[in-house]
């Protein structure tokens, strides 16, 4: 049958596709590639002393990059004021990227206590992005993906997901089995991670915000495959970069069942994620090895640990160092006090709070 952008496509085939659309000799190349460099990140993140070094300020880049993609656009100065202090005027765009990450952590503690993803975890997924108490879209709903920006295009109709409750969940119950069960499903994770994720956008079944919680279940796919210890691959750069060709190469998989372009699109964005991230963990490693030293030799008995916390945030509080061995907020306070004194870190009043910023972790985590 024709695909009709116009017409619910309630033909969207089950999963997997047939082998000879997505083991091609070029993907099979690219697979290669990307597992080399995903498993070289994965081990550098492994070889960390603090994970939350890099845990905490990549993910909040992933929601940053990942709402962009839907146009909900904020700054990375307002991000680091939204997470280090208690001022409530944050933006609306701002709190929607912090649901993002909140989302994404939340799928991440669904996927380690269920050891699979299952619609109870893209439903709370989806009302913690959304704000809502909504589930999957009832067949009424009249759903379609309308073409943005100012183009002579903008308007049209560019895709009309499956429509009928019956219909969704066979989609539904299908692409869950497709993604948990390696034994009737014996498919390269990469390639489960990529192929998952258009089914997904195809079968559309919220009513809104599928591509942020679509862009989540990438993660959480590797996670539980074990390709990754902690969420820190960026892919939401990588689309946002190419969002032209992601939105063109999904839509070819609907109107011309051409697997192969997207999954070799979607193995370069890992491929070059990974890279990418590894980069930025070699530059922010670097600079942290260097702040230690030079924090050594004017306080010999800094404890370690007040070093690698200004390392999980670019803007931090006394608050956020208290610990077994920091138990009061002005010990803490004299510690981030004297990193200013040798210029390692700037303090802003922002409203009624004193924040610490490390320059040099902003000034790494903003030059892309």
């Amino acid at each position: 049958m024709t695909f009709d952008r116009n017409t619910p496509y309630n033909q969207l085939p089950l999963l997997p596709p047939d082998d000879d659309l997505i083991y091609t000799r070029e993907v099979m190349l690219l697979l290669a590639k990307a597992h080399r460099s995903l498993g070289k990140l994965d081990g550098i993140s492994k070889n960390l002393p603090n994970p939350l070094m890099l845990v905490n300020t990549i993910s909040l880049q992933e929601a940053k990059s990942s709402s962009e993609i839907e146009n909900i656009f904020t700054t990375d100065d307002e991000l680091y004021k939204a997470i280090s202090t208690t001022d409530t005027a944050i933006s609306p765009a701002a709190k929607e990227v912090l649901r993002y990450r909140e989302s994404l952590w939340t799928g991440i503690d669904l996927i380690k206590k269920n050891k699979h993803i299952d619609s109870d975890t893209i439903i709370k997924i989806y009302q913690n992005i959304k704000q809502t108490k909504t589930g999957i879209r009832s067949e009424h709903s009249n759903v379609r993906i309308i073409k943005g920006g100012k183009s002579i295009t903008s308007g049209e109709v560019v895709y009309t997901p499956p429509k009928g409750d019956d219909l969704m969940n066979e989609l539904l119950k299908n692409y869950f089995a497709f993604i948990n069960n390696d034994e009737d499903y014996d498919i390269d994770p990469l390639l489960k991670m990529a192929i998952g994720h258009y089914q997904f956008e195809a079968i559309h079944p919220f009513s809104d915000g599928n591509g942020r919680t679509g862009r989540i279940l990438n993660t959480l796919t590797l996670i539980s495959k074990g390709l990754l210890s902690q969420p820190i691959l960026y892919l939401s750069k990588y689309i946002i970069n190419n969002k032209d060709s992601y939105y063109h190469y999904l839509n070819g998989v609907s109107s011309r069942g051409d697997w192969e372009r997207w999954l070799k699109y979607m193995l370069v964005a890992v491929d070059e994620t990974a890279n990418y991230t590894i980069m930025k963990i070699e530059e922010i490693t670097r600079q942290f090895e260097d702040t230690r030293s030079h924090a050594e030799k004017y306080f010999p008995k800094l404890d370690l640990a007040v070093i690698e916390a200004i390392y999980t945030q670019p803007y931090i509080k006394a608050i956020h160092l208290l610990s077994s061995k920091i138990k009061s907020r002005n010990t803490a306070r004299k510690y981030l006090d004297q990193l200013c004194d040798i210029q390692v870190l700037e303090l802003r009043k922002i409203g009624n709070e004193n924040v610490y910023i490390n320059t040099d972790l902003v000034r790494i985590l903003e030059n892309t």
